[in-house]
């Protein structure tokens, strides 16, 4: 069922998912050879909980002991932030989700760690192809199958 939301509520759901585009704009700045998967930890708790106050949505869900996702090369999602410092060629995929005023935001981002190999920018280039296409096919109507 499809509960209809009110202005307000639409408001705050909009601030959500606007801490999370901060949190990963502000990640993929960071991401450079030497950091490690704890410092864009940092960041988002630097974001999410001391200027916003909201509440970082994986952060004890089911046992996650993260804010965010950080998910390195062969790493399939849901990566468990720590020490494994980045290196020239990796790419990472972040995924960073807040409560804030009772509403969810959550998104995810994949960023290159400087120059990377042919066969990881084509990986980045069809999923974000890929993502375009059924950004365009949702439409009033539209199921997920079409």
């Amino acid at each position: 069922m499809i509960t209809l939301k009110s202005a307000h509520e639409l408001a705050l759901m909009r601030e959500a998912g606007r801490i999370v585009a901060e949190v990963l704009a502000e990640i993929k700045k960071a991401v450079s050879p030497g950091v490690t998967t704890a410092d864009l930890e940092a960041i988002a708790d630097r974001i999410i909980v001391a200027k916003y106050a909201a509440i970082p949505s994986f952060k004890g869900y089911r046992g996650f002991p993260g804010m965010v996702c950080a998910s390195v090369n062969e790493e399939i999602v849901h990566g468990i932030p720590g020490e494994r410092a980045l290196n020239e060629g990796d790419i990472i995929s972040v995924d960073v989700g807040v409560i804030y005023k009772g509403f969810h935001g959550d998104s995810a981002i994949t960023v290159a760690v400087g120059q990377i190999d042919e066969e990881s920018q084509r990986l980045m280039d069809v999923t974000a192809e890929s993502l375009r296409l059924g950004i365009s096919a949702a439409k009033p109507g539209a199921y997920t199958t079409d």
